[in-house]
């Protein structure tokens, strides 16, 4: 059995005004929802003694987005959750992986309120374009496949280079 988990919502605001109630939000569907996703995949894989989850994070979780302001979307809260569960959960045969991925076209990223930091992320993407949905396929295959057995708590980043800068 393997599952991807792949939830997420943003928001635009500054963390020294951050409404508690919009934050709570982001939090609940980015970081609560994966992980009560996870655990419950967890129980479906324990008495198989196998299972792979794969979950989205975001490039986020390794950088402070710039120029925009966005203290909450920043899925920090994605990875160590992940990485915990892969040392506790390895014995039942269950590995727990994650993909980050950096500015990929998505409905998000072609938003009225994203339009002027388009140029300004492809200036610091050394590939000098956004990702395409397509670009994540293969990672998604190879972890769920036999090929990546011998890996779990792992943060596969794939974002053109962003985060090397």
């Amino acid at each position: 059995m393997n599952v991807v988990n792949n939830a997420g919502i943003g928001d635009w605001c500054e963390a020294e005004n951050y409404p508690v109630e919009r934050w709570k939000k982001v939090i609940d569907v980015s970081l609560v929802g994966v992980f009560l996703s996870t655990e419950t995949e967890f129980h479906a894989m324990k008495e198989r003694k196998y299972g792979k989850i794969i979950n989205i994070a975001s490039m986020s979780d390794h950088i402070v987005n710039r120029p925009q302001k966005r203290a909450a979307y920043n899925k920090s809260g994605c990875n160590t959750p992940h990485q915990v569960a892969c040392a506790e959960w390895s014995p039942y045969g269950i590995r727990v992986k994650s993909i980050n991925p950096g500015y990929i076209k998505t409905p998000l990223v072609r938003s009225p309120e994203v339009k002027d930091f388009v140029s300004l992320w492809l200036d610091m993407i050394p590939l000098r374009r956004q990702g395409e949905v397509d670009d994540l396929i293969g990672a998604v295959i190879f972890l769920a496949s036999s090929a990546s057995d011998y890996m779990t708590g792992h943060d596969l980043v794939i974002d053109g280079g962003y985060t090397v800068w």
